[in-house]
């Protein structure tokens, strides 16, 4: 598993299927991806998933060779603005950056109607809590199999709430609900991305996180299976980077710096790491033809997840 992925909690119950932002409760914004192994065969898969752009009905993995070609062809002539035939960095950067925001708009407005009730353009704790739990408030929980996971995902639900609602009148307005879904776009948020990894990391509840949590966190060893090179180098990071202090353990702090890195521009980063991986002629810049002969790599990446975009015309840069 990789630390980008979202906190997979398995949900028996349809209603707390439905209940999307009890699942986004996971988000990290890893550190530059030049401190890691691009090795995606270990799911290091960082240009698929740390945007999550997966809500087309046909992706690239159900397309034919010639569809997945045509819709290259037709993704590259977007990001290519100035028309010149190469991709830059600068036109990578902005279409990631882009894709981003759209990605977040369009998953606030797809939970907007959910949960606004009362159709006042507005989303009450109380709106929010009784669609997600309403069902299992009244038993209290007691009807299914792992209550104390619910429970926790409520007090949760809760705190991030809150959290996203500055003006604390319970009520969150659009911007508000887009800090509550999305805490890692948002400053003031940082402190509740903070709180929920460490809570998601540190099994034993010590309050600080230990090297085999953390690299229990992205793998888990199956039997007779020798560790993988990108495992023992995340282990020399731990120490080497991420333990400051020296002390064997990540405090909160340590953490933060982790996965909040200050300044770090991820898509940037990302459009860098794009680029890396696909100009075989080391120009600098990408053509089409560069792309579709790595197009076992383009498909699991950013541009493409992202770019998994309506051929309708309406999603325009």
């Amino acid at each position: 598993m990789t630390l980008l992925k979202l906190l997979a909690l398995v949900c028996t119950m349809l209603v707390v299927a439905l209940a999307v932002p009890a699942q986004e409760k996971r988000i990290h914004h890893h550190a530059d991806l030049s401190d890691r192994i691009h090795n995606d065969d270990h799911s290091f898969q960082y240009d698929h998933e740390a945007f999550l752009g997966k809500e087309e009905a046909k992706t690239f993995d159900q397309l034919t060779p010639e569809e997945s070609k045509d819709k290259l062809a037709k993704i590259v002539d977007r990001i290519d603005t100035d028309k010149n035939g190469y991709v830059s960095h600068t036109e990578l950067h902005n279409w990631i950056k882009h894709r981003q925001r759209r990605y977040i708009e369009e998953n606030v407005n797809k939970h907007w109607d959910d949960y606004d009730k009362n159709k006042d353009n507005m989303i009450a704790w109380e709106e929010y809590k009784n669609t997600t739990y309403g069902y299992y408030l009244d038993e209290e929980f007691d009807d299914i199999e792992d209550k104390a996971t619910y429970k926790s995902m409520l007090i949760r639900d809760e705190r991030r709430f809150k959290s996203a609602d500055r003006d604390g009148d319970g009520i969150a307005k659009r911007e508000e609900f887009t800090a509550f879904l999305h805490p890692e776009e948002f400053d003031h948020m940082k402190d509740v991305v903070v709180q929920e990894t460490m809570e998601d990391i540190d099994k034993d509840g010590d309050g600080k996180v230990s090297i085999n949590e953390y690299i229990g966190d992205m793998y888990t060893m199956e039997d007779g299976e020798s560790e993988p090179d990108w495992v023992q180098t995340e282990r020399k990071h731990f120490l080497e980077f991420r333990d400051s202090n020296k002390d064997g353990y990540l405090d909160a702090g340590e953490v933060a710096t982790w996965i909040l890195p200050g300044e770090v521009d991820h898509a940037d980063t990302e459009a860098k790491h794009l680029i890396h991986e696909t100009d075989t002629d080391k120009d600098g810049q990408l053509t089409l033809s560069e792309l579709l002969a790595k197009m076992d790599y383009v498909k699991t990446c950013t541009i493409t997840d992202y770019g998994a975009m309506r051929m309708d015309g309406h999603d325009e840069l």
